[in-house]
């Protein structure tokens, strides 16, 4: 079916062929263009640059529908960068006239998101806006012969409503203008929904068939052919935070990484740790031992600051941090994130463990922001609270160094006086960039480190 339309003066004929004839059993509808000082405009909605060199992200949820009219700054959709989620709320007063991409689809920034009918107060010529050469958004009307003219007209308001099926504004109405209930018509578009051809055959103003259904309408035909194993597979594209770990991990070996291992006695920091715990928790913070590994890292960064750079390739330069921003590995329901806590060389070990607190809260719940990623010089990975004694961290780019803590456990060893005593044990697994890192260094950083676990009165020795 194709339309043919035609423009005299202000007055525009919509006429409808089927197989290159004209249809001449059904009268067509005339439409008339109005001049108004107030014109409608259709306004695309571009996805905007939420920073971090983000250029794509994944639609999670929308929170509005076509057809929905909405004020500035209300919500229209959550979206997943490959750092943090992010609301993106609207600029506009106005309708909502089509989303561009669904949930789970990637958006570019840049791109259009979704289109806007706003009012124009000066009467600008919208005529070339997308919205309105928009085959979906054409407004045919079409009349039964049947119906009794203005009779027709009068009772056209008083058309059963379908608001349980599936169609567009536009099928709507012409199923209005004739009196059609969209229930009655048997639907061929995806996921049952009804469209404009469906409307044009159950009035007969097309032949029967004209409009193929979907595919996942039809009738499937029987087969006696052996299932291919194809069938039997799930691809699954990556998107949100697994697209992000491909991306950094494939840019990680990029760099050349050299493993430094060793093992820390933390029997006395259990005893600390245990002492405070009672006392964080009554202040409302949950203190774990990552603070205190976090707080030995920047003490040791200040050391040898070098392992708390970033190496500038292009012109073959270090960028030294005077900022200890140290990333955190954190394991989410959405995947392995990896945000940071800032300023930890001016921090104490309650603060780190307040802001470590809300980190892992956040990130539970998948409302961590861009900032929270930002600007991180260090990392650090417990990858102990699963298991595990040693492993080969990947550094996180543009970092120089990464440091894996191993699984705490008691064992054997010799105490100043030679007797064997029971000790926790842990390990950790440090990886730096060979490219300005050296053995040396890394191992005096490790054992500086270390120092402070094994003796954690030196932490009283800081100013925070």
């Amino acid at each position: 079916m194709a339309g043919l339309i035609q423009r005299h003066g202000s007055v525009l004929v919509r006429r409808f062929l089927t197989n290159g004839k004209r249809i001449t059993n059904r009268a067509l509808a005339v439409t008339q263009f109005h001049t108004s000082a107030q014109l409608d405009k259709t306004v695309s909605f571009n996805l905007s640059d939420i920073g971090e060199g983000i250029r794509e992200v994944t639609v999670k949820e929308w929170f509005v529908k076509e057809g929905d009219v909405v004020e500035q700054f209300d919500n229209l959709c959550e979206v997943q960068s490959d750092k943090a989620s992010v609301t993106i709320t609207s600029r506009y007063d106005g309708k909502i006239l089509k989303l561009h991409k669904m949930v789970d689809e990637i958006a570019l920034v840049g791109k259009p998101l979704l289109d806007f009918d706003v009012e124009d107060e000066e009467g600008e010529d919208s005529s070339s806006s997308s919205g309105e050469s928009s085959s979906d958004e054409e407004e045919v009307k079409v009349q039964a012969v049947a119906a009794g003219g203005a009779a027709a007209a009068a009772t056209a308001a008083s058309v059963i409503s379908s608001g349980k099926v599936l169609a567009t504004p536009a099928v709507r109405r012409i199923a209005m203008e004739n009196k059609v209930d969209l229930r009655e018509v048997k639907p061929s578009g995806k996921n049952g929904r009804v469209l404009k051809g469906d409307v044009l055959e159950f009035l007969n103003i097309i032949p029967q068939g004209t409009v193929k259904p979907h595919p996942t309408l039809a009738q499937a035909k029987p087969t006696t052919a052996a299932p291919c194993p194809k069938s039997m597979e799930t691809v699954v594209p990556l998107k949100g935070v697994a697209k992000a770990m491909y991306k950094s991990m494939s840019e990680s070996l990029k760099i050349p990484h050299f493993a430094y291992s060793d093992e820390i006695d933390v029997s006395q920091l259990v005893k600390v740790r245990e002492a405070l715990k009672a006392e964080a928790l009554a202040r409302g913070v949950k203190l774990t031992y990552m603070p205190f590994f976090v707080k030995a890292a920047s003490n040791a960064l200040k050391e040898f600051p070098i392992v708390n750079s970033s190496f500038d390739e292009p012109n073959e330069s270090v960028v030294y941090k005077s900022y200890h921003n140290i990333s955190i590995a954190m394991h989410t329901p959405q995947g392995l994130v990896v945000p940071n806590v800032k300023n930890v060389d001016s921090k104490s070990i309650l603060q780190i463990a307040a802001e470590l607190n809300a980190l892992q809260e956040r990130g539970a719940k998948g409302t961590l922001t861009p900032d929270d990623f930002v600007n991180g010089t260090f990392s650090l990975s417990n990858i102990g609270i699963i298991g595990g004694t040693y492993t080969h961290p990947c550094i996180m780019a543009p970092q120089v160094a990464i440091g894996a803590i191993g699984q705490t456990k008691v064992l054997p060893r010799f105490d100043a006086s030679g007797n064997v005593v029971p000790a926790h044990i842990i390990n950790v697994s440090w990886s730096a960039d060979h490219r300005i890192i050296d053995g040396v260094t890394m191992a005096s950083f490790s054992n500086a480190w270390k120092r402070q676990l094994e003796n954690p009165n030196l932490f009283l020795l800081t100013a925070q």
